[in-house]
């Protein structure tokens, strides 16, 4: 494989992902099977100043054991030295690089019940400590190609050669070109993300409303005076970072409470190793009420009902048909890549940071707000070449957003064209 495109790689989500400042705490979440790429990782963090880079390995098929032999209430335990860890890191702040590349299959057969007890279990003690980090500390999701992942989107390919052509879409995805700098590149790219949303604020619009053929009829109320987002975000302390690589979405967090309509999806989707196909949610008063799936139905009910907030929305988020995601022309059963290749909705929690002054807010005044709380966050994929989203303004006008899968002329860039 190309190592001078992987080493831009590990620099590119350590400068501009998660923008590692002098002398701070780097925790590294991977696989033993990226041991090598995790390293050259973590080198590049030293390189950037950090004062101390940590490894916390995870190991999918140990996982799957887990689930099928441990109790639900082993499963769920938080040890006093767990705990303590995440009080530390609420405290300290360090950066978060989560380098993904589980099998998409990698959990089938495990116990969505199971899943879901212990999952509330534990988050129950742990959930604090998170949300006493939102908003405040730098993070970011990337992938490297694992045999089982490349081999599920190139099924007719060797390992080797599936692996191969797993590394360039994903170098294609996250804009690293031979002899160009990345870094360049994705400065480009979230000042077209500014642009876009620029436009999108200035119309403060009431509510969306998605329409196409594949069944997809739909209405989401905004929260009055919340912004759109996209690319880079700024943490409280004012430090920007990049917390998803690839990215192509604009997106919101809508009204908790204000959705109606049926909303079908265009893409699988992959929920902890588990795939969830050709599905489908109504919504009625901002409430999934009902559901199908013509696979993975049960899961996706775990998912809907894991807690008061996981049958609401937490984010809408607008993504062209012709993003490079898209592009590629393929599944890759990774939610990462595969939300960045059409529009999406997303179940469970919402994002405080879109409102102003939310830094200024307590947990309690962003639910008054609007912001749905939950201890999940799941985005599912709805976007099609045929998909038609309006904005609808407080007055009554209807604006053009998405036509036929694309945004608008107003929003278009002239990189678009």
């Amino acid at each position: 494989m190309d190592q001078e495109r992987i080493r831009k790689y590990a620099k590119l989500a350590v400068c501009t992902g998660v923008n590692v400042q002098p002398g701070q705490t780097v925790m590294i979440f991977v696989s033993p099977e990226q041991h090598e790429f995790a390293a050259m990782v973590a080198e590049e963090c030293y390189l950037a100043g950090a004062g101390k880079v940590m490894m916390e390995w995870t190991f999918q098929p140990v996982t799957k054991m887990a689930y099928q032999y441990e109790t639900v209430e082993s499963l769920g335990e938080v040890p006093e030295w767990l705990e303590a860890k995440h009080r530390w890191m609420a405290e300290e702040l360090p950066c978060h690089i989560h380098i993904l590349s589980d099998d998409p299959d990698g959990l089938a057969g495990v116990d969505p019940e199971k899943m879901q007890q212990a999952m509330v279990k534990k988050n129950r003690v742990l959930k604090k400590y998170r949300d006493a980090r939102e908003n405040r500390d730098q993070w970011t999701i990337i992938a490297v190609p694992s045999p089982s992942w490349a081999k599920k989107v190139y099924p007719n390919e060797t390992e080797e050669a599936a692996q191969a052509k797993l590394w360039e879409d994903i170098f294609s995805c996250v804009h690293i070109e031979k002899d160009k700098d990345p870094v360049d590149a994705w400065n480009r790219h979230n000042h077209q993300f500014l642009e876009r949303c620029r436009k999108l604020n200035e119309y403060g619009f009431e509510y969306l409303e998605y329409k196409n053929q594949l069944g997809t009829d739909f209405r989401v109320w905004l929260i009055p005076g919340a912004v759109w987002m996209g690319g880079g975000e700024y943490t409280m302390g004012g430090t920007y970072y990049n917390p998803n690589m690839p990215t192509e979405e604009i997106f919101t967090t809508p009204a908790s409470g204000r959705a109606e309509g049926k909303v079908v999806s265009s893409k699988p989707l992959s929920y902890q190793g588990m795939l969830i196909e050709d599905f489908w949610v109504e919504f009625k008063e901002g409430k999934a009420v009902s559901w199908s799936a013509r696979c993975g139905e049960e899961v996706l009910g775990k998912i809907i009902t894991m807690d008061e907030g996981s049958c609401c929305l937490g984010e809408v988020a607008l993504v062209p048909e012709s993003s490079p995601v898209s592009q590629t022309g393929h599944m890759f059963y990774e939610t990462l890549f595969d939300e960045n290749a059409s529009c999406h909705l997303a179940l469970g929690a919402g994002f405080s940071n879109v409102l102003p002054n939310y830094d200024k807010m307590t947990a309690e005044e962003w639910k008054e707000a609007g912001i749905n709380d939950s201890l999940i966050h799941v985005d599912f994929m709805i976007g099609t070449p045929d998909m038609n989203i309006q904005g609808v303004t407080s007055d009554g006008k209807r604006v053009d957003i998405f036509v036929n899968g694309e945004w608008a002329e107003e929003f278009r860039s002239q990189s678009d064209n």
